[in-house]
C-alpha cells in the first residue's frame, strides 16, 4: 500500500500561506502552505506543502500557526518561460492539525520521512565543493495509486554515499530521512541566480530486493 512506502509526518511554522491550483473537475481549491521547520542544528528547512481546502474546513491558519502534517511527499513535472523541464517536490498533505506551543515542544523529531522504492536513474557520487565531502545523489521511484509514481530526489552522505554509490537501476530501496531545502546558486548566461531545491535526506537506508547480500544498514547524524 501507498501509505507503507512513502510516508511524510512534519511540524512546523506557517510563514507563508497561498493558492496552490484549483482543480476544477472536483471545485477543489488546494493551498501551498510554506513551513518553517527545525534541523537538529541551527539551521531550518523552508518547505512546501500542498494542502486541500476541505482539510482547512473549520481551521483557522495564520502566519505564525504551528502546525503538525502527516502525508508524502510527491512530485511533478513542469516546463518553465524558456520550455525547459523541472522536477517540483513538495509535501502533500492528508491530514493536518494546528496545536499549541507546549504540543510543539514535546515533538522530538519534526521532520521524519520513510520511502520505498526504486532507484531510476545511475546514482550520481560526487564531492562538495566547499567542504570536500563526499556524497551520492538518487532519484527513487516511489509508486502510488492509479499507476502513477513520484520521483523523489534523494541525497546520501558518508558511509551511506559511499553505499549507495553501488546501486543499480532497478534496486529496490528503503530509506528514513527528511524533507529538506537546499539553495544553491546556478549561472544563466551571463548572470549567477539562486535557487531552492527541495529533497529527502537520508539518515538509513537498506537494501530490500538482496536481503542477503545486502551490506549493513548505516545510520547517519543529519546534516
Amino acid at each position: 500500500m501507498e501509505e507503507n512506502t512513502n510516508t511524510l509526518n512534519i511540524t512546523g511554522s506557517v510563514i507563508e500561506q497561498k493558492v496552490a491550483y484549483k482543480n476544477e473537475k472536483f471545485n477543489e481549491t488546494f493551498y501551498e502552505l510554506k513551513l518553517d521547520v527545525p534541523r537538529w542544528s541551527e539551521n531550518n528547512d523552508i518547505l512546501p506543502i500542498i494542502v486541500s481546502e476541505k482539510l482547512l474546513y473549520g481551521t483557522t491558519i495564520e502566519i505564525g500557526t504551528l502546525v503538525s502534517v502527516v502525508g508524502q511527499i510527491r512530485t511533478r513535472n513542469y516546463n518553465d518561460e524558456s520550455g525547459r523541464n523541472h522536477l517540483s517536490v513538495f509535501g502533500y498533505a492528508k491530514d493536518i492539525s494546528v496545536i499549541d506551543i507546549t504540543e510543539y515542544a514535546e515533538i522530538e523529531d519534526k521532520n521524519v520521512v520513510t520511502l520505498e522504492g526504486f532507484i531510476c536513474k545511475k546514482p550520481v557520487n560526487r564531492t562538495t565543493s566547499n567542504t570536500g565531502r563526499v556524497i551520492t545523489d538518487l532519484l527513487v521511484a516511489v509508486n502510488r495509486k492509479y499507476n502513477r509514481s513520484d520521483y523523489v530526489p534523494v541525497i546520501c552522505w558518508g558511509r551511506n554515499a559511499k553505499m549507495a554509490a553501488e546501486f543499480n537501476v532497478g534496486d529496490e530501496i528503503k530509506i528514513t530521512g527528511r524533507f529538506q531545502s537546499r539553495t544553491y546558486r546556478k549561472r544563466i548566461g551571463e548572470d549567477e541566480k539562486t535557487f531552492t531545491a527541495y529533497e529527502v535526506s537520508v539518515v538509513s537506508i537498506d537494501v530490500e530486493n538482496n536481503k542477503e547480500e545486502a551490506q549493513e544498514e548505516v545510520t547517519q547524524p543529519e546534516e
